[in-house]
C-alpha cells in the first residue's frame, strides 16, 4: 500500500491500526467460512491470525529479514535496500506493532463476531443447540 504514513513512532502506530482492521476484517471472513463449513472456532482463530499476520506485516516482515541476512557488503547496494524501505529506522517497531494489531484484530473479532458460537454448538444441519453448564 502506498499511504503517507508517518516515521518513527507515529507511523509505527499507524500501521499497526491498519493491521488491526485487517485482523477483524479477516477474522469476519473467516468466521463466515468456518460456519458454512461446519469447522470449530479454533480453524476460524488459527488461520485468521496467519492470514492477518502475512497481510498486515508482511512487506515489513520480509524488509527485516532481507536486511538481516542478506549481505549488503558495498555501501551502494546497502543505500539502494534501505531506500526501498519506507521508515527503515523504525523497522523492527513497525513489524512488531503490526504484528500484534493484527493479533488483537483477530481476538476483537473473536469477542465480537462469534457470540453465537460460544453460547451452543451449530449442528451439521444447521440447528443451533444450546450446551447446558
Amino acid at each position: 500500500m502506498n499511504l503517507p504514513l508517518h516515521f518513527g513512532f507515529l507511523g509505527a502506530l499507524e500501521a499497526c491500526l491498519i493491521a488491526f482492521a485487517v485482523g477483524l476484517l479477516v477474522y469476519a471472513g473467516w468466521q463466515a467460512i468456518c460456519r458454512a463449513l461446519g469447522w470449530s472456532i479454533g480453524h476460524a482463530v488459527g488461520w485468521a491470525c496467519l492470514i492477518a499476520v502475512i497481510i498486515g506485516a508482511g512487506v515489513d516482515t520480509w524488509n527485516l529479514f532481507y536486511i538481516g541476512m542478506v549481505k549488503l557488503e558495498s555501501p551502494l547496494y546497502a543505500r539502494i535496500a534501505l531506500k526501498a524501505i519506507h521508515d527503515p529506522d523504525a523497522l523492527g517497531l513497525r513489524v512488531v506493532l503490526e504484528i500484534v494489531g493484527a493479533l488483537t484484530g483477530v481476538v476483537i473479532g473473536w469477542q465480537w463476531f462469534s457470540r453465537g458460537w460460544r453460547e451452543g454448538v451449530v449442528s451439521p444441519e444447521g440447528k443451533n443447540t444450546r450446551i447446558e453448564h
